[in-house]
């Protein structure tokens, strides 16, 4: 496994002396830094981002939940807070500790505690791996398939793929198109013509000049008179289809008649 990168922060040097002789003896521990006070630390975690901080609660200048309420630290490392006061306990967890020594302990609840925030780790890893190798496949798929399979969208200044099959329905918008999940949307510059030659004809029903539907989450058709008919979408939204487009949605209505 990587090396779990680790700061201590406790304004005693004999309690960070301790730690610090302590995991000397884990392989898998790399040692990045002490800090004797909270100001230390805001500036080591900011800098160096550790995986997991062993993080004194009392302290003069800021208490270790002063450190970890700073807003420039986010998201925060793992914390196993080290302290002689239990009646903190209820709040380090509050505030998602992973751990809370309580001094004086001895070496099997170090042990503990370290192997409890490495398991906590591991876990994130592998859960990052995970989503980083979907992003890759979608991508993959993406590049391979004739048709189209995912669309790129901006999100806060960063390029994400939507997948097609998420899109509830897509609709046209001056130059641009705007695409609809369940409860989001996202705009795109694209024309419905172009996009509509690339996705799969099975799934996406064109219903007027500016509205395609993916039939996934339709829920039900009702006519409305006038060749007109009322989509009603599983997310509770309902679009109208134009008079010009009624083979289409009949032809739709007649393929899903048992």
């Amino acid at each position: 496994m990587r090396k779990i990168r680790t700061l201590v922060v406790d304004d005693e040097p004999l309690a960070r002396a301790r730690i610090l002789k302590q995991l000397e003896q884990f392989e898998y521990i790399t040692v990045i830094g002490e800090c004797k006070n909270g100001r230390e630390a805001l500036t080591q975690i900011k800098t160096y981002k550790p995986d997991l901080v062993f993080l004194d609660i009392q302290m003069p200048d800021l208490t270790g939940f002063d450190v970890l309420e700073n807003e420039s630290i986010k998201p925060l490392p793992f914390i196993i807070f080290v302290t002689a006061y239990d009646h903190y306990a209820i709040k380090a967890f509050n505030v998602h500790a992973v751990d809370y020594l309580l001094k004086p302990y001895d070496d099997e609840r170090f042990v503990q505690a370290l192997e409890h925030a490495k398991e906590q780790i591991l876990l994130k890893d592998a859960s990052f791996l995970h989503k980083k190798m979907v992003r890759i496949l979608d991508e993959y798929q993406y590049q391979q398939s004739d048709e189209l399979t995912a669309i790129e969208v901006k999100e806060k200044a960063m390029t994400k793929l939507i997948n097609v099959n998420d899109i509830y329905w897509i609709e046209a918008e001056g130059n641009y198109l705007k695409i609809n999940l369940e409860n989001r949307r996202h705009l795109i510059r694209q024309t419905m013509q172009n996009i509509e030659s690339q996705l799969d004809k099975t799934m996406f029903i064109r219903v007027h000049r500016s509205i395609l539907v993916n039939q996934l989450y339709i829920r039900n058709v009702k006519y409305k008179g006038n060749n007109q008919y009322v989509f009603n979408l599983k997310n509770e939204v309902k679009l109208m289809s134009s008079r010009s487009y009624k083979e289409d949605v009949v032809h739709y209505l007649e393929g899903k008649e048992p």
